[in-house]
């Protein structure tokens, strides 16, 4: 079974604003589709990054829903173990477990009150998970890609990876700090489990060139780059001495399994891993952000192909939001609450402005001057004053064409905007059993195979779908 990237002004697509050129649509008959985010790690309160990932995610789950899949799958979650949570959790003094409750009840907060309509929302800290991963790692050791041995190199606690030396640098504080993410570096020597990871260079780099597996390309031909430099193997567990909150190494108490090796899993749990032998797999589509794309597009599919599973269809990784053209950081005070967004500029809204404004090539930039211009002339004018003018009791017949276009713009919105498209839909009197893709190809309609046209009349829900900020 094939998956491919289709490009939306083709004739079966639409351009769903500016997300932009790409959907996943099966070339197979089943009624299945299976989508993730990445699980958000809950070291600190989320921001509008993890928002747009799963804004994405919900806008594909949407759109495949309405085009009549119904045995769909959304999942997404929070990534609670590993060392910077446990020094997260001592910074503020509460307990680890309640540290990663308060964050994660966040995450889905945000997430409820943007409309994002998630089938799964997985915890690492769940005890469905932990024997999900266990039962994984047993697999690869079966499988004879899990050994130990000592391990050392330069360890980055803020992105929880380790790093070679030439992937380092001292900056002016005189501090060695990673080249790409510019968070700081340790010396760790410690004796750890290790995945042979080298042994997949070639398979991987035909993964990545299975098709448009990775997309946009350009994160394709960054982990291209990446894959034909060489992989080395790497380290999968942490000493308990060092890291004591985490899953435990099976038949191995002294050990815990390193942090994304944990995290990766989550796919594999929501899935129905490993007790449903009739388990959804592989995902259709994964939303990453580009700060993760090794981990999803090197280790992820290695780990796979070692359990004899096979790697997703798809990748689908999205740049950064900048501030006014600034890069976001709590010291310089200019970090978007996604929270206070969404009050702001309703959840309709918020989405619409991140879908309308967001690249997934480059970095996207967020200003309140543009979410106002565009949330005013594309939702309360365009749209809105379109449904008010053509549904007051005045109305020429001959804005039949119109009110067409409305119906049809509505159905198409619903993976965007689903509130306001379905208070369009509702002004309309359309049925939900008529507000599917195929709906939407039906012009016109004719009533029961005759050629005449049929009349309904409009419902007396308001017509403002949109109040002007």
């Amino acid at each position: 079974m094939k998956y491919r990237l289709i490009c939306f002004k083709c004739k079966q697509c639409v351009n769903f604003i500016q997300l932009r050129r790409y959907s996943l649509l099966s070339n197979d008959k089943q009624n299945t589709y299976f989508i993730t985010t990445p699980i958000f790690y809950v070291n600190s309160v989320p921001h509008i990054g993890h928002l747009y990932s799963a804004i994405i995610a919900d806008t594909f789950h949407r759109f495949h829903r309405i085009c009549g899949k119904t045995n769909t799958r959304f999942s997404t979650g929070t990534d609670e173990y590993g060392i910077k949570i446990q020094r997260a959790a001592q910074l503020r003094g509460i307990e680890t477990k309640l540290f990663c409750d308060q964050i994660s009840q966040q995450f889905r907060s945000l997430f409820e009150s943007s409309d994002i309509g998630f089938t799964h929302f997985i915890r690492t800290t769940d005890d469905l998970h932990r024997n999900s991963v266990q039962t994984f790692w047993t697999t690869l050791v079966n499988n004879g890609f899990i050994y130990k041995s000592s391990y050392e190199g330069w360890y980055c606690v803020s992105d929880e990876t380790f790093v070679t030396e030439t992937q380092t640098f001292i900056n002016e504080n005189n501090i060695r700090v990673s080249t790409e993410s510019g968070n700081a570096v340790e010396w760790s020597a410690e004796e750890n489990y290790i995945f042979k990871l080298s042994q997949f260079k070639d398979k991987i780099v035909d993964w990545i060139n299975s098709g448009d597996t990775v997309q946009p390309s350009v994160f394709a031909h960054i982990l291209r780059h990446e894959v034909e430099k060489g992989l080395r193997d790497i380290s999968v567990s942490r000493p308990k001495g060092r890291v004591n909150w985490g899953i435990e190494v099976p038949n191995d108490s002294e050990q815990v399994i390193y942090v994304w090796f944990d995290a990766l899993i989550n796919y594999l749990t929501v899935s129905g891993y490993p007790g449903d032998k009739n388990h959804i797999w592989p995902p259709d589509c994964q939303v990453i952000g580009k700060d993760i794309l090794k981990f999803h597009g090197i280790y992820w599919p290695a780990f796979l192909m070692a359990a004899g599973l096979e790697p997703p269809h798809s990748l689908l990784c999205h740049s950064h939001w900048l501030r006014d053209d600034i890069k976001m950081s709590k010291s310089k005070g200019n970090v978007v609450d996604p929270f206070q967004c969404v009050k702001d500029y309703t959840s309709d809204g918020f989405r619409y402005f991140l879908l309308r404004q967001g690249s997934l090539h480059t970095d996207s930039n967020f200003t309140e001057l543009n979410v106002k211009k565009y949330l005013n002339a594309e939702l309360a004018d365009n749209l809105g004053n379109l449904l008010s003018r053509c549904t007051a009791k005045a109305i020429n017949k001959i804005l039949c064409i119109t009110l067409e276009a409305l119906r049809v713009s509505a159905i198409l919105l619903q993976p965007i905007v689903p509130n306001i498209a379905n208070q369009v839909l509702d002004k309309l009197n359309i049925s939900c059993a008529e507000r599917n893709w195929v709906n939407a190809e039906e012009t016109f309609r004719s009533d029961s195979g005759s050629d005449q046209k049929t009349t309904a009349s409009l419902s007396s829900g308001k017509s403002i779908v949109f109040t002007k900020i």
